[in-house]
């Protein structure tokens, strides 16, 4: 019943019992009106794993899907916290997919903020989730919703082959450094392919011994030049790559920041990371807002959201 990471805000309920619980949930959706706040004190105090036997323990004392009874009885962006919190992280990952692809316009963020940052193991659950639970590939519906070499870049990543050993070849690595120079800095136009290549392929600590090596030949940081020398959503995605390779929490940290800045709040980025990395590396994530940010993920979200919304994502934030 342990969390799934061991860096989450959200860990093990002590004295667990699924069938109090249940019992819990029963009274807070009974009759007129639902106590949200009873439903957050079960749901976010407790591991996925945790809520899975919550699930079963449910529709066998009632007959009928937990997710379903909350889906009618709660609404807006609680809703979508607590339904995201019901589900597997492969299964919640997928649905994020599918919706982000629905009706006109996709929601690119969604594509890149997951696809860049799922482990192999990760991508390859995901993919056998979304063909199981919408009868297409997930590798079809992104093609039939995206195009160019964004679309490339994506369906590299659903190959789910990035090398995932610790070994750094440093003659390649030079090497890589020095055809992504050429492929963009050093000439008219980009070749985006070669950055596709080493940033899609290699292994996390060989990518970081290119980056220093790109540094040394080009004088410049490779966040920086995909800046220059791409835009719209295939730097989006790169960039992305990039900084997951360097530092994933640091990443996270970022996209929360720019969710809640400014006017208005990108709910929908704001909910995906809370609910996906509650119990994987919050803390970690948190630790990077501060150093980034120089004020804490919990003020942030208490500033910026209101009411049981509010109170339910700073459960998953796990505090100041």
């Amino acid at each position: 019943m342990a969390a799934i990471g061991k860096r989450g805000a959200v860990t093990e309920a002590a004295g667990f019992n699924a069938e109090a619980d249940v019992q819990k949930l029963r009274e807070a959706m009974k009759g007129a009106g639902t106590n949200e706040e009873a439903i957050t004190e079960v749901l976010a105090h407790r591991t996925i794993a945790q809520r899975q036997l919550i699930k079963e323990a449910y529709k066998q004392s009632v007959g009928k899907d937990l997710a379903n009874d909350l889906s009618s009885e709660l609404s807006g962006n609680f809703r979508s916290v607590v339904l995201g919190l019901l589900m597997l992280p492969p299964v919640y990952d997928a649905y994020e997919l599918k919706f982000a692809m629905k009706g006109a316009g996709t929601e690119e963020a969604c594509l890149i903020d997951i696809l860049a940052s799922r482990t192999n193991a990760e991508i390859q659950t995901i993919n056998m989730v979304y063909k199981k639970e919408y009868e297409k590939t997930l590798e079809d519906a992104v093609c039939g919703d995206t195009s160019g070499m964004f679309q490339r870049v994506l369906v590299s990543l659903l190959t789910a082959g990035r090398d995932e050993s610790d070994k750094v070849d440093e003659a390649q690595a030079i090497l890589d450094a020095k055809d992504i120079y050429e492929a963009g800095e050093a000439r008219w136009g980009t070749d985006e392919v070669k950055f596709l290549t080493v940033l899609c392929v290699r292994n996390e600590k060989h990518l970081l011994r290119v980056f220093q090596e790109y540094q040394k030949i080009s004088g410049r940081d490779i966040e920086e030049s995909i800046k220059r020398e791409m835009s719209g959503n295939l730097e989006d995605v790169f960039l992305a790559i990039v900084k997951c390779i360097k530092n994933k929490p640091a990443f996270f940290a970022e996209r929360l920041y720019k969710s809640m800045k400014g006017l208005g709040t990108t709910d929908s980025v704001l909910i995906r990371i809370m609910v996906a990395r509650a119990e994987i590396d919050m803390l970690d994530i948190k630790a990077q807002f501060l150093k980034m940010y120089g004020k804490t993920l919990y003020s942030f979200i208490k500033g910026d959201t209101s009411g049981d919304y509010r109170k339910i994502l700073l459960v998953l934030c796990g505090g100041e």
